[in-house]
């Protein structure tokens, strides 16, 4: 039996006024009334109707988190943070794939078609920060390295620092001949930029001449193309002895061409990533890589919406940067 507003109210002696004080947070109610409601809403095992207060605010309580794969794991971990942090709030959390097309992210960005949503986490490969602020003003927060200093709140990792440090790293355990796997030079490629100029500036900080040879492209961030690049590059005649991929997927496919080609990891090649997901902590050997935090990120994107959806309606856009840390593991260990 679901109990009400009222039942409540006569256990706990008050008037439903009093009790609908208590539950939506009314500082101006005494410390031994609030007790005795907070002891009978716990004795009913009472729970608020979420949706009628959503709709007395003009809300759904529901909000999109928009992301061009969920077959990238990255994705997936990404939006199990955000639904846990969503939870915090009472809010249901709709999911949505772009592909990275402009299209479904322009559709996604203007409120996912017939369904009702207060808010938005997108995070968009195609559409511009001109292309956004043209949207009519759902209120969103975006993630990823497309849109620099655009028109909503945005939350990311400093991409640069990240792949200048993994890189770094594989410098100091001695390797010179340092591939790195995923580069694209398509718009929609941002990510890959950033990670290729932080494995550059780590190069150069070392005195390690950049060699386009070892660099190697991938139309996608999946473990067919770090496999198919890592081939790539063992029949370039400039062998690596090590490689940083830019993501963990690529890392993964690439660990597997290096294993049928006979290659130890990481005594020949060493190999490292970007992501930190789960699947690299089981692989053999486990994966060295880039470990971004990704709970820091969904709740602050969540917090940032929140703040959206209430007091910072009118606030200028924010950039707040998640921090990452290195997780060294078999393929690539500490020095």
């Amino acid at each position: 039996m679901r109990h009400r507003l009222k039942d409540v109210a006569e256990r706990a002696g008050v008037s439903v006024k009093t009790v609908s004080n208590v539950v939506n947070g009314y500082q101006h109610v005494r410390a031994d009334t609030r007790a005795r409601v907070e002891e009978a809403i716990a004795e009913l095992h009472y729970r608020p109707n979420l949706s009628a207060r959503n709709l007395r605010k003009g809300r759904t309580g529901v909000i999109a988190l928009a992301v061009p794969e969920l077959d990238i794991p990255y994705f997936a971990e990404l939006a199990r943070h955000v639904v846990t942090a969503a939870a915090e709030h009472g809010w249901t959390v709709l999911i949505d794939q772009t592909g990275g097309g402009s299209e479904q992210e322009r559709k996604a960005a203007s409120g996912i078609g017939d369904h009702m949503i207060d808010g938005l986490i997108l995070s968009p490969l195609a559409l511009t920060a001109d292309d956004l602020a043209a949207l009519d003003g759902l209120p969103m927060v975006l993630l990823g390295e497309r849109v620099d200093h655009g028109p909503a709140d945005h939350v990311m990792v400093d991409n640069v620092a990240a792949a200048r440090e993994i890189t770094a790293h594989l410098v100091g355990l001695g390797r010179r001949r340092i591939a790195a796997i995923g580069s694209q030079r398509t718009p929609e490629g941002a990510s890959a930029r950033l990670r290729l100029a932080g494995y550059t500036a780590a190069l150069a900080e070392a005195g390690i001449a950049y060699d386009d040879r070892l660099v190697a492209p991938a139309p996608a961030w999946h473990r067919a193309d770090g496999a198919a690049a890592m081939r790539h590059l063992l029949t370039s005649g400039v062998r690596p002895d090590a490689v940083f991929c830019f993501n963990d997927t690529l890392a993964l496919g690439a660990l597997r061409a290096l294993h049928e080609a006979g290659l130890r990891v990481p005594e020949d090649v060493a190999v490292a990533g970007f992501d930190d997901i789960e699947d690299g902590r089981f692989s053999i050997p486990t994966l060295s890589t880039v470990a971004p935090d990704k709970e820091r990120v969904a709740r602050l994107a969540v917090e940032l919406l929140a703040g959206r959806l209430g007091a910072d309606r009118e606030a200028p856009p924010r950039e707040l940067v998640a921090p990452h840390r290195l997780a060294l593991r078999e393929s690539a260990p500490p020095s």
